[in-house]
C-alpha cells in the first residue's frame, strides 16, 4: 500500500514580530585613514596605472589594446573593414564599452587629425580634432586599418621581445607594453588626467626625435636644444620660441608652449583668412570670442566672421572694415582671443608602475634601455631558434653518411614505437633529432634534398655566433637601434608642419587700448518697456512722432553726447554696464533696441532704469515700499577691469518702488498709498558704500499703506511746500490740501 504524500511545507519566519537583528543598524567607527586606505587607493592607483598615464612606448591600455586588436585582426594591408567589428573584437580585451573604445579610434585615425603620425587609416567621417561641432559618424559607417607606420609599432613582437598577461577574463593573452622602435612617447602628443595627477605631452616632429635620440646614445652629454628644437603640432600653427623656455622644458618635463594661427589677407575682398589655429582650441570658440568682442564694442574694425572649413580644411574668414590694417588687427587678435594659445606641458610617465615627471633626457633614456631589452630579449629568441635548426640539422647531416641505412631500419622495425629508438642507436643521435629525421617526407631522401639542408649549418653556426656577440657588447645593441631609427626616419621623417617664430623678431604689443569711439552730440531715450534709442539732433529734427510698443511710454530722456558709459538696472537687483556707442544711431521712427536682448540679461529679467555718466559721481536712490530710502554713491558701481554685470546692484529684502539717480543733493518728493506726502532733502540721508544696503526709514508708513512713488521736487511743484517738510527724519509727512495742487487737483 502505498504511502500517502506529506503536504507541501511552507516556510514560516520563525522571528517573532518586531524581533531585531544583532547589530543592524549600528554604525561602527573607523579611522578615515582606513577608509581610504581599504577603499579609494584601489581605485587611485587603478586610475593612474591602468587609464590615465601613458607607458614608455608612448600608450595608455586602451590604445594599446585598441591597436594590438587590429594587428591580431591581419589589418596591416590594403583592407579596410568596419570600425564597428574593430570595436566588437576590442571589447576582448578592453571591456569598458563600446563608445569609448571607438571614441579612442577616432583620436588615432588619420581623418581626425589628432596625431602628428595616425595609426589608424580611416575612411568615412572621423570628425575633426579643430571642430567641436564636427562630430565622427558612428562605427557602423566608418571603415579603417593601420597605417604603415603602425608596423613600427609591432617590431617583432612574436619573437617574445615584451611579456604578456592574462585579459581580464583570461580567455586570451595581451600585451604589456607594444615594442616600439622609435620613442612615440614624444612623437605623438598624449594627454591624460588621473586622480591627484595628470599628464599632457605634446608632440614633437619624429625625424627630430630620432635624430635627437642618435645623437643622446652617441655622446650622453649632447644638447637637447641643438637637435630637437620645438614641439610640432598636428594643425600647425606658429611656435612662438625662445631657446630658453624650450631648454628649461626639456630639462624639468613641465613648461608651456605659445603657439599663434597662421593666417593671410586677402586683398582683393578685404578678409582675413585663418588656416592653421593652436592645437588647445576649436574653430567654434574663436569665432564666438570675437563675436562677443565685436558685441562689447572692443572690436569695430570687422564686418563679419565665418567658419568657412571645406575640403581644402580648416578655414575662418574675418570680412574687414574699409580702411583697417589686417596686420594690426590680427596682433590684437592674438592678445584677446585664442588664436594665440599655450599648450601646457606636464611629461608624466609611468615608469615600471610608478608616475614620473621627467625631462626629455630622461624620457629618452628610459625609452632607450627599454628598446635595448626589446632587442635582447629579441636576439636571444633568434638565437634559441637558430640552435635548435642547427640542432636538427646536425642530425640530418649523420643520415647523409647512410641514406640506406636509415630506411633499412625503418623497415625492419617491426612496431612503430620503436622506430625513433631504433635511429638513435643507429646513427647516435637524440630523440628530438630523430623524431625530425623520422618525419621526413619519402621524396626528400635523397642526396640533393639532404645536401641543401645540411649546406645551412655553417651559415647558422655563423648567425649563432654572431648573435652571441650582440648580447654580450652593449655597443653592438646601440649600434642596432641607431639604425633601426634611421631606417623609421628614412621611411616616415615630414617636415615640420609648426614653423619656429623667434620671439625677438615678433613685435611684443601690449593689448591696445581701445579706440575711443567717435564724440558727438546725441539724446537717449528710454522706454518703460526697456527700449532704447539714440538719436542725434539733426535726425531727431527731421522726425516726427516716437514709434513705440503698444502701451509703452518714455520715462527717461537724456541730451548728452555718444562717449559715455550706460548703466541699465533690472527688476532682478542686477545692474549691466556698456557704452552708449556699442548701440547704433537709429530715428524716432524705430522702435530702439531692446535692452534686456541686447545685453543679455538672464531669462524673465527686465530693465528698470538707465544711468549715464562719465565720471560716476553723484548718487543712486533706492526707495522701497517699507518706507526705507539707500542712498549709494554712483562710484560703487565703477569697477576696475570693466565688468559687464554686476549682480546685488541693490538690496532685494523689500518690494523696489523706485530708482532715481541724481548728480547731487537735493528735494524728493514721496508720496504713499494713504496720500500722505513727505518732502524729504536726500542731504539728510546717509550714503552707504555696500551696494546691497537695505537703506534707511525716510518715511514712516502703518499697517496697509505703503510708499507708492518719488519723484525730484522743482520749484512750483507744491503751493505751500513747507507744509511737508520736516526738520527729522524718518516723519509720516502730511495730506495735501486742495490749495497746494491747483486746478491739477481738481482734475483728479
Amino acid at each position: 500500500m502505498a504511502k500517502k504524500a506529506k503536504p507541501a511545507v511552507k516556510a514560516v519566519n520563525t522571528l517573532p514580530e518586531n524581533a531585531h537583528i544583532a547589530g543592524a543598524g549600528e554604525v561602527e567607527a573607523q579611522a578615515i585613514t582606513d577608509t581610504l586606505r581599504t577603499n579609494y587607493m584601489p581605485y587611485v592607483m587603478s586610475v593612474i596605472m591602468s587609464r590615465a598615464i601613458p607607458e614608455i612606448d608612448g600608450f595608455k591600455p586602451s590604445h594599446r589594446k585598441l591597436l594590438y586588436t587590429m594587428y591580431n585582426m591581419k589589418l596591416l594591408g590594403n583592407t579596410r573593414v568596419k570600425s564597428a567589428n574593430i570595436v566588437g573584437a576590442t571589447m576582448k580585451l578592453n571591456p569598458h564599452g563600446d563608445a569609448a573604445i571607438y571614441e579612442t579610434m577616432v583620436r588615432l585615425a588619420r581623418g581626425n587629425e589628432s596625431l602628428l603620425h595616425p595609426y589608424v587609416d580611416s575612411k568615412g567621417n572621423f570628425g575633426r580634432a579643430y571642430s567641436s561641432d564636427m562630430e565622427y559618424a558612428a562605427s557602423r559607417y566608418t571603415e579603417a586599418k593601420l597605417e604603415p607606420i603602425a608596423a613600427e609599432l609591432f617590431h617583432d613582437i612574436d619573437k617574445e621581445t615584451v611579456d604578456f598577461v592574462d585579459n581580464y577574463d583570461a580567455t586570451t593573452k595581451e600585451p604589456t607594453l607594444l615594442p616600439v622602435s622609435f620613442p612615440s612617447i614624444l612623437v605623438n602628443n598624449n594627454m591624460g588626467i588621473a586622480v591627484g595627477m595628470a599628464s599632457n605631452i605634446c608632440s614633437f616632429n619624429l625625424q627630430e626625435v630620432c635624430e635627437t635620440t642618435i645623437a643622446l646614445m652617441k655622446n650622453p652629454d649632447h644638447v637637447i636644444a641643438d637637435t630637437l628644437l620645438a614641439p610640432d603640432f598636428p594643425g600647425g600653427g606658429q611656435i612662438l620660441y625662445r631657446r630658453e623656455d624650450m631648454e628649461k622644458l626639456y630639462e624639468t618635463g613641465r613648461g608651456s608652449v605659445k603657439i599663434r594661427s597662421v593666417y593671410q589677407y586677402d586683398k582683393s575682398s578685404n578678409c582675413i583668412d585663418i588656416t592653421q589655429i593652436p592645437y588647445t582650441t576649436t574653430v567654434e570658440a574663436i569665432i564666438a570670442k570675437i563675436i562677443d568682442l565685436v558685441k562689447a564694442g572692443k572690436l569695430r574694425e570687422i564686418n563679419d566672421v565665418r567658419n568657412e572649413i571645406g575640403l581644402e580644411g580648416l578655414k575662418i574668414t574675418i570680412d574687414l572694415k574699409r580702411g583697417v590694417d589686417p596686420d594690426k588687427l590680427m596682433n590684437r587678435l592674438f592678445q584677446l582671443t585664442p588664436l594665440e594659445d599655450s599648450f601646457a606641458c606636464n611629461f608624466n610617465v609611468l615608469i615600471a608602475g610608478v608616475p614620473q615627471v621627467l625631462g626629455v633626457r630622461s624620457i629618452l633614456e628610459e625609452w632607450v634601455a627599454f628598446r635595448t631589452e626589446c632587442v635582447r630579449r629579441r636576439t636571444y629568441y633568434d638565437m634559441q631558434k637558430a640552435k635548435e635548426k642547427l640542432h636538427l640539422l646536425k642530425g640530418l647531416a649523420k643520415i647523409l653518411l647512410d641514406i640506406d641505412k636509415a630506411i633499412s631500419i625503418v623497415r625492419q622495425t617491426e612496431e612503430e614505437a620503436e622506430v625513433i629508438p631504433n635511429l638513435m642507436i643507429g646513427f647516435g643521435i637524440d630523440r628530438i633529432q630523430a623524431e625530425y629525421v623520422a618525419e621526413i617526407k619519402l621524396r626528400h631522401l635523397n642526396r640533393e634534398y639532404i645536401l641543401n639542408r645540411t649546406a645551412e649549418i655553417e651559415q647558422l653556426e655563423r648567425d649563432i655566433a654572431e648573435m652571441e656577440d650582440i648580447l654580450k657588447r652593449a655597443s653592438r645593441v646601440r649600434n642596432i637601434i641607431i639604425d633601426e631609427l634611421k631606417a623609421v626616419v628614412k621611411k616616415y621623417g615630414q617636415p615640420r608642419k609648426s614653423p619656429l617664430l623667434y620671439l625677438a623678431d615678433v613685435e611684443q604689443t601690449v593689448p591696445e587700448e581701445e579706440e575711443e569711439a567717435p564724440d558727438y552730440p546725441c539724446t537717449f531715450f528710454f522706454t518703460r518697456d526697456g527700449y532704447f534709442k539714440k538719436i542725434t539732433p539733426a535726425s531727431l529734427r527731421m522726425s516726427g512722432e516716437h514709434k513705440l510698443k503698444e502701451g509703452d511710454v518714455i520715462t527717461q530722456t537724456v541730451e548728452t553726447t555718444n562717449r559715455r558709459d550706460l548703466l541699465f538696472f533690472s527688476d532682478k537687483a542686477t545692474v549691466y554696464k556698456t557704452q552708449a556707442s556699442t548701440f547704433r544711431d537709429t530715428k524716432a521712427s524705430a522702435m530702439g533696441d531692446y535692452v534686456p536682448t541686447t545685453l543679455k540679461f538672464d531669462e524673465g529679467e527686465s530693465a528698470r532704469y538707465m544711468v549715464v555718466t562719465t565720471d560716476y559721481s553723484g548718487y543712486m536712490l533706492f526707495f522701497f515700499a517699507n518706507g526705507k530710502v539707500a542712498k549709494v554713491p554712483l562710484s560703487a558701481y565703477q569697477t576696475k577691469n570693466n565688468r559687464h554685470k554686476l549682480i546685488g546692484a541693490y538690496s532685494d529684502k523689500a518690494p523696489l518702488i523706485d530708482i532715481l539717480y541724481i548728480p547731487e543733493d537735493g528735494e524728493i518728493l514721496l508720496t504713499a498709498t494713504s496720500g500722505r506726502r513727505l518732502l524729504v532733502h536726500t542731504g539728510a540721508i546717509q550714503p552707504k558704500t555696500t551696494r546691497s544696503t537695505i537703506g534707511v526709514q525716510a518715511m514712516t508708513v502703518k499697517g496697509k499703506y505703503l510708499l507708492k512713488s518719488a519723484e525730484p521736487y522743482t520749484e512750483g511743484m507744491l503751493v505751500k511746500p513747507n507744509r511737508y517738510r520736516t526738520k527729522n527724519l524718518p516723519a509720516a509727512g502730511a495730506m495735501p490740501q486742495a490749495e497746494d495742487y491747483g486746478e491739477q487737483l481738481k482734475m483728479e
